[in-house]
């Protein structure tokens, strides 16, 4: 456990906040350089609040950080025109929060649940929050994404991930992971790709 990010019930000091937000930062330059995302694309978020600031997942969401998080990540994506997909914690079966048009524009069909910090995770209830017009659903496949604390995002991504080597391997006292997603190969030997 990290200590460093630890505060009194799931708070965070200012100094470590600007720490976090700073590795997001990080991150999302690692991110933006490494792959070519088009507008329209889904780009999953798995985010323990919990892990960042050095609890157990699940034991200590903190919403302060969470917002922290959401309030670089979100208009990071948002100008470049792809949406963001909040995962959900295991209470809700790891549901994911889309806007509505993504829903449509997919064909995802939403489920009636609005997430809270102990019932699918602070970051997840800050998407529902913010977006526009959000909602809930059960499962996508996303062209992307993010996993900050071990949330496990694999079962949102298309098939065939490939993961991303970042200059940074954490966010506060979580680790990150990323990855994109490609077409699968098929065709054995004669095949031209």
């Amino acid at each position: 456990m990290n200590d460093k990010y630890k505060g009194a019930d799931a708070t965070v000091c200012k100094e470590s906040l600007d720490a976090i937000v700073d590795e997001i930062r990080i991150a999302l330059k690692d991110i933006f350089k490494c792959l070519n995302l088009n507008k329209g694309d889904i780009f999953v978020i798995g985010c323990s609040s919990s892990e960042i600031i050095g609890n157990k997942i699940g034991k200590g969401s903190s919403y302060e950080t969470a917002k922290a998080i959401f309030d670089v990540i979100y208009p990071e994506f948002h100008n470049r025109g792809i949406y963001i997909a909040a995962q959900c914690c295991e209470h809700l079966n790891r549901a994911l929060v889309i806007e509505k048009e993504c829903a449509d524009r997919y064909g995802y069909e939403p489920v009636s649940v609005i997430p809270q910090p102990k019932a699918g995770g602070s970051f997840a209830t800050l998407a529902f929050e913010s977006f526009s017009c959000p909602v809930v659903v059960e499962k996508i496949r996303a062209h992307a994404g993010m996993d900050i604390g071990d949330t496990l995002i694999g079962m949102h991504l298309r098939d065939v991930a490939v993961p991303i080597r970042l200059s940074i391997r954490k966010i506060g006292g979580a680790n990150l992971v990323c990855a994109y997603t490609r077409p699968k190969y098929i065709g054995g030997s004669r095949a031209v790709y």
